[in-house]
């Protein structure tokens, strides 16, 4: 019976996605469908609205509405090109040093804004005519953007892992978010291996060497931003406060840094704040749906029945993760990141906590898995972003992104066979058992 719930839930939801609906939309309407079947009474749309007000009354989803203003007032208060600035006097005389500079500004904004489309937007549109100018393909100078961008959903704060700690059950927060920093460091560094070699072969510019003077006075004004995260993330390891917490504490900082600055004045206050609330509605409306279905699924045994015919396939860990890792891929090309994180969390966890697998480790390598969704289309957000900034269109895009996505893979599968990438530093600061 369990199978047929299953079909019935897939088909409904590929059907309504077909037919242009809305992705929460879809989901909550298979949610109460499925349920339909076996409870075919008026109290199921009450259930199911029910459990859609129940999910959000969690006080760890707090974090994201004060996640998403700090990283809207970073995106606005001139933090991006002091990042920037500070990454080309790092190493921007390498070959192809401007990629290397998109590279990591990306991956220093990313992980201050724990947006990777803040990140697309404000990097790519500051380094796009940068690299136009200096000879970079444009295109590829694009696909450098897209790629690299993603890195910070994984190094933390990061909105993402704040997701997946709820549809888990509690997995710490605080070890999630030290296990992002070593897997989001070597993307970055494959990402930045793969554009030296391409870099290489099409005798692209260095920069020029920047002197120590210049780059010391580049770090004095990147480390105020920097800093940020020393605050957030030293807090939640020491323990001195959570995640919802550290969420409102960057706020603060944020706001203060942009009156520092005064990049920002009276007037843009109210704009940004409203694209935080709209921002945050999507999100949460996307998160309480999802829930919705996470519990139809848990009440029809959907996961334990996914569980058994994964396991029937092979007890081989290795196989299952390869396994995993396909369907995760296929999610994130067609799905956002907040529904797939909280309606495949309960579905695989199990599995792979089966086969011996930390869920801290699970974590990390679903999250990765999903990134390399964003740069892919048809409903790619980061793709459709960088290529907005870069005016250019996607399928000009998509030929310089196969090597950069390749990276990406091969990234993936590290982080899904190697344990101790994610798991180092959690366990070295003791936040794991």
């Amino acid at each position: 019976m369990e199978y047929i719930e299953v079909l019935a839930l897939v088909v409904c939801f590929v059907v309504l996605l077909g037919l242009g609906l809305p992705i929460a939309f879809s989901i909550a309407i298979s949610a109460t469908l499925t349920l339909l079947m076996n409870v075919p009474t008026m109290a199921t749309l009450t259930t199911v609205a029910q459990r859609m007000a129940t999910g959000l009354d969690s006080f760890t989803l707090l974090a994201i509405p004060f996640f998403i203003l700090a990283g809207q007032l970073m995106n606005s208060g001139g933090i991006a090109r002091r990042l920037i600035d500070f990454a080309r006097a790092l190493v921007g005389a390498l070959p192809g040093g401007l990629a290397f500079v998109n590279i990591v500004a990306n991956m220093l904004f990313g992980a201050i804004s724990g947006s990777a489309v803040a990140s697309a937007s404000a990097i790519g549109g500051a380094m796009g005519p940068r690299m136009e100018k200096e000879g970079y393909d444009k295109a590829y100078s694009a696909a450098v953007n897209i790629s690299s961008a993603t890195t910070g959903l994984i190094i933390p704060p990061s909105n993402t892992l704040i997701v997946f700690s709820l549809a888990s059950g509690g997995v710490s927060i605080a070890a999630l978010f030290m296990a992002g920093y070593l897997p989001g460091l070597l993307i970055g560094g494959l990402l930045m291996l793969t554009a030296g070699i391409i870099a290489k072969k099409r005798n692209y510019p260095r920069g020029e060497k920047a002197s120590f003077g210049e780059t010391a006075r580049t770090l004095v004004a990147a480390t105020p931003s920097l800093l940020m995260l020393v605050v957030v993330i030293g807090g939640i390891v020491n323990g001195l406060f959570t995640a919802t917490e550290a969420s409102a504490i960057a706020v603060l900082y944020s706001a203060c840094l942009v009156a520092a600055y005064k990049e920002v004045s009276l007037s843009q206050i109210r704009p940004l704040l409203l694209d935080t609330i709209r921002t945050t509605c999507i999100v949460l409306f996307l998160v309480a749906t999802s829930i919705s279905l996470s519990w139809v699924m848990a009440y029809e045994n959907i996961p334990q029945s996914i569980t058994t015919a994964l396991l029937a396939i092979s007890d081989n860990p290795i196989i299952i993760l390869l396994i995993i890792n396909l369907i995760l891929l296929a999610v994130g090309i067609f799905m956002d990141m907040t529904p797939a994180v909280l309606i495949f969390t309960p579905i695989f966890l199990p599995v792979v906590v089966a086969t011996g697998m930390d869920p801290v480790h699970f974590g990390i390598m679903m999250i990765l898995n999903l990134c390399i969704g964003l740069c892919t289309p048809p409903v790619g957000s980061v793709l459709f972003v960088g290529c907005s900034v870069a005016k250019i269109k996607i399928q000009s895009v998509i030929k310089p992104l196969l090597p950069l996505f390749i990276t990406m893979l091969l990234g993936l599968m590290l982080v899904a066979f190697i344990p101790e990438i994610s798991l180092f530093l959690p366990r070295v600061l003791g936040l794991m058992e």
